[in-house]
């Protein structure tokens, strides 16, 4: 008669911790029970709920973010065997044990897996990615875009600042001031829309700046990371003609 009582299936996983922003990282072991469709997210609350590693020692709970679950929000964000990615769409069944896990290095390490994206939103102040309201009153519908605009224009607007194509970038670190990929796709973004193309020119400013669209080294990394399939290369190339023409009117002009 067949053997039944084999050995349930574990997984092993080997987290890079960080206590606070300025002690050194260092790795943890973990291994725990496995269930089908597990992605790293659930396998994160495993260790939450029993936060004992792989050594028997009792630990502290593994710190990440995360709200979505649906690859939306951008806030699971971290490399997942040397890979950026979303967590919540990481399947455990796919991926090459042990699973190593370590948070993002573009970024400050504020603990653990989590880190501070105050780059991103900084650059998206410098380039103004918003739609301005002229007036507190109700103004009626804003003017119709052309459906095809309209589609690739939602494509751009997928953008959830998880900050993948910056991991991806070589051209974005502490040495640089580069505002990575996926400010320059937001300048395309806004400068299409009706109303957020009356900032156009102050945006192609912003990008003609020092650590604007000059930073890029055309390295690629980054429309092949993106989450969302957004076409990053085409927008960085559809900003560097319009920077040049711009560049060309003023000078004309002056």
């Amino acid at each position: 008669m067949a053997e039944t009582n084999a050995a349930p299936k574990t997984i092993r996983l080997i987290v890079t911790r960080q206590e606070s922003p300025n002690s050194q990282p260092v790795t943890e072991e973990f291994e725990i029970p496995y269930r089908p469709n597990m992605n790293v997210i659930s396998a994160l609350m495993e260790i939450q709920r029993n936060p004992v590693n792989a050594k028997g020692e009792k630990t502290t709970p593994v710190c990440w973010e995360s709200n979505c679950l649906e690859e939306v929000c951008g806030a699971c964000s971290m490399v997942i065997n040397g890979k950026p990615r979303q967590a919540c769409t990481a399947l455990l069944d796919k991926l090459e044990q042990p699973i190593r896990i370590a948070p993002m290095h573009t970024f400050p390490v504020v603990r653990d897996l989590i880190v501070n994206r105050n780059r991103m939103f900084d650059a998206l102040k410098r380039v103004k990615a918003w739609i301005p309201i002229d007036g507190t009153y109700d103004l009626g519908p804003g003017p119709r875009m052309p459906e095809t605009r309209r589609q690739w224009a939602y494509e751009l607007s997928k953008c959830m600042t998880c900050g993948v194509c910056m991991e991806a970038c070589p051209n974005v670190n502490e040495k640089t001031s580069f505002i990575g990929p996926f400010a320059i796709s937001q300048v395309r973004l806004f400068n299409a829309h009706p109303t957020g193309e009356m900032n156009k020119e102050e945006r192609l400013e912003t990008l003609m700046q020092d650590g604007g669209i000059e930073g890029c080294g055309n390295s690629q990394n980054c429309v092949r990371s993106c989450p969302k399939g957004i076409p990053l290369t085409t927008s960085i190339a559809a900003m560097n003609w319009d920077t040049t023409k711009h560049m060309f009117k003023k000078w004309l002009t002056q």
